[in-house]
C-alpha cells in the first residue's frame, strides 16, 4: 500500500443556497480544489468519488458521479457516488484513499455535496428518514432529533447530570464558527441562551442540534511520493478506518457506548502508531451535544460518563488539551450531511498547513476527523499529518 496525501482543497460556504443548485455548488468546490492543487491538465485526474446522502429523495437526482464528472470537464473518468448517510463524505474519502493507496488510481478527486434545503417541512423529514431503520424506527415516525433526545435523556439519567453540562459544546462551536467565513451561523452564544433555547425533541433543543444545510467541499488525493513535487504542503493521510454498529438504537448492545466510533478510532490509532494524547485537534461529528460527549468517551479522551466534563472544564477550545470543532463543527458551520466529512478534511488540512487564519490551532501537526452516519451506526475515522 502506498502513502496518500491531500494536495488540493475546495469548499463553498455552508448555507441555505436557494439560488444555487446541487450541480452549481459541486462544480464550484471542484474548480476551487483543482486550482488549489495547481491542476490545469484535467487528463491527469483518474477518478472522482462523490459523497452524497440524499440526492435521490431530496433533489431527485442520482448518478452524481457521471453528472458531476461531465460538468467538471472530466467526462469519461471513473466516477460514482458513495453513500453512508451522514458519513457519506468520509466514505467517499476512504474510497479515494484506498484507490490511490492500492496503486489503481494515481490522482483522485473526492467531492462531498448535499442540497438539503430542496425539501422543507414534512417532505424534508421523510427524505431524511431513509437513513433510519425503515421497519422499526422511521415507520413509527421516529426522527434523528427524536432518537438523539432519547439517547440524551438516558445519558443524563444514567450519570445524574443536568442539561447545562452540555452547554460548552455549543458555545465552543459557535465561538469558533464566528471567525469562519464559510460557517452558516457566525453568532456567539450569549450566556444563558442555551438553557432558554426552544425545544426540538426534549431534551434536545435548538442549540443542541446541528442545522441541515447546503454545501460542497472537495479534496484532491495523490500518492505521497508525487505530492511533494506538486504542492509545497501536502498533508498525509496517516490512517483510514471504518466500523459499524446496529442501525437501530434498540438493537445496540450498550446504548451509551458508540461502539463503531470506538472501533474506528482504535483501528486508526493503531495504523498511525499514535494515541489520543498525540492529537493536536479533533474534528468530531457534533450533530448533537450528547454525541460529542459520547464520542470523546469512545475515542479515548474521557472515561465513560465523563465526556461532558471536557466541555464544562473548557478543555475543548483552540488552546485546550483537545481542540474540537475548530471551524465551528456541524453545530455552527452547519451540517451539509453528505458533504460534512469532506468539510472536516478541508478544515483539518487547513489547520495542518498553518493556513486556518483566525481559527488556527497553534503548532498543529496531527489531526483526527471522525464522521458518523446516523447516531453512530457508521463511523469513519481519518488521521492526518502535516
Amino acid at each position: 500500500m502506498r502513502d496518500v496525501a491531500i494536495i488540493g482543497l475546495g469548499q463553498t460556504p455552508v448555507a441555505e443556497h436557494w439560488d444555487s443548485s446541487l450541480r452549481d455548488l459541486a462544480t464550484q468546490a471542484l474548480r476551487e480544489a483543482l486550482t488549489d492543487a495547481d491542476i490545469s491538465d484535467l487528463s491527469s485526474v483518474d477518478a472522482m468519488y462523490v459523497g452524497n446522502a440524499y440526492g435521490a429523495p431530496i433533489t431527485s437526482q442520482s448518478q452524481l458521479g457521471a453528472l458531476l464528472a461531465d460538468l467538471g470537464g472530466l467526462r469519461g473518468i471513473e466516477a460514482y457516488t458513495v453513500e453512508a448517510a451522514e458519513a457519506s463524505g468520509a466514505a467517499a474519502l476512504r474510497t479515494g484513499y484506498l484507490a490511490v493507496a492500492s496503486g489503481a488510481v494515481e490522482t483522485a478527486i473526492v467531492l462531498g455535496i448535499e442540497k438539503a434545503t430542496d425539501r422543507v417541512g414534512a417532505d424534508h423529514l421523510r427524505a431524511r428518514g431513509v437513513s433510519l431503520d425503515a421497519d422499526y424506527e422511521a415507520i413509527h415516525g421516529a426522527t434523528l432529533p427524536a432518537l438523539a433526545g432519547l439517547l440524551m435523556r438516558r445519558y443524563m439519567h444514567e450519570y445524574g447530570i443536568e442539561l447545562s453540562a452540555f452547554e460548552n459544546f455549543s458555545a465552543n462551536a459557535h465561538l469558533n464558527g464566528s471567525t469562519n467565513a464559510n460557517a452558516m451561523f457566525r453568532n456567539k452564544l450569549k450566556p444563558g441562551a442555551f438553557a432558554k433555547a426552544p425545544s426540538v425533541a426534549a431534551p434536545v433543543s435548538l442549540f443542541d442540534g446541528a442545522p441541515d444545510a447546503d454545501g460542497a467541499a472537495a479534496v484532491i488525493l495523490t500518492s505521497a511520493d508525487r505530492a511533494g513535487d506538486l504542492v509545497p504542503q501536502p498533508i498525509h493521510i496517516a490512517a483510514s478506518a471504518v466500523a459499524t454498529d446496529a442501525l437501530a438504537l434498540h438493537d445496540r448492545a450498550d446504548l451509551l457506548t458508540l461502539m463503531a466510533a470506538q472501533r474506528a478510532a482504535q483501528k486508526a490509532y493503531a495504523a498511525a502508531g499514535i494515541g489520543p494524547d498525540d492529537l493536536d485537534l479533533f474534528e468530531l461529528h457534533d450533530a448533537f451535544t450528547v454525541i460529542s460527549a459520547l464520542t470523546l468517551e469512545a475515542t479515548g479522551f474521557a472515561a465513560r460518563g465523563e465526556g461532558w466534563k471536557l466541555a464544562q472544564e473548557s478543555l475543548i477550545g483552540r488552546e485546550g488539551s483537545i481542540p474540537l470543532s475548530t471551524f465551528g463543527g456541524l453545530k455552527s458551520r452547519g451540517n451539509p450531511i453528505g458533504a460534512t466529512g469532506i468539510y472536516q478534511a478541508v478544515e483539518a488540512t487547513l489547520q495542518l498547513r498553518g493556513a486556518a487564519g483566525a481559527n488556527q490551532v497553534a503548532d498543529a501537526r496531527i489531526a483526527m476527523i471522525q464522521n458518523l452516519g446516523g447516531l453512530g451506526s457508521t463511523a469513519i475515522t481519518h488521521i492526518l499529518r502535516a
